[in-house]
């Protein structure tokens, strides 16, 4: 039996963790229906079984963290910490190096699992980015008050 459900708007997913108060077997599968691009993968039945049978017994978030193994195979899980009630959970795709030069996926919230799930759909958002390019884009909006002006000296 399938764990997926018709998908809903994946712009309320984000306003859905915030607001939830813990995993159940629905909201798990609404979450991997909307974010999850390998779910489930013939080449990787295997794990994605396993992640069936963690859903199936309500281990959260081992399946959480099973789902970023099989999803963001370049992720790695960089930070979970507990601070006045609630998880702090950071995904990397390069754990080696400081905080600061490193682009994280972070969620937090009071429950673990959700807090891990916060930041799997961070970082599906981010990979998930069809326009990056290995050079940073430039922004090319102009401010309203710019105005171009020359200012070479050809005397």
């Amino acid at each position: 039996m399938s764990l997926l459900v018709e998908s809903q708007n994946p712009a309320e997913l984000g306003d859905q963790l915030r607001n939830a108060y813990a995993v159940t077997t629905e909201f798990l599968s609404d979450i991997i229906n909307q974010t999850c691009r390998r779910f489930p993968s013939a080449s990787q039945s295997g794990k994605t079984a396993r992640i069936e049978r963690l859903i199936q017994s309500g281990a959260w978030t081992d399946a959480a963290l099973a789902l970023i193994d099989l999803e963001l195979s370049q992720w790695q899980l960089r930070r979970i910490a507990y601070d006045e009630g609630e998880w702090h959970c950071a995904l990397s795709r390069e754990r080696e190096l400081p905080d600061w030069l490193d682009q994280s996926a972070e969620g937090r919230h009071a429950d673990l699992a959700l807090a891990i799930l916060s930041a799997f759909v961070e970082a599906e958002r981010i990979s998930a980015r069809t326009d990056r390019t290995s050079v940073p884009i430039v922004p090319r909006k102009a401010d309203a008050l710019y105005e171009p002006v020359l200012s070479d000296n050809f005397a």
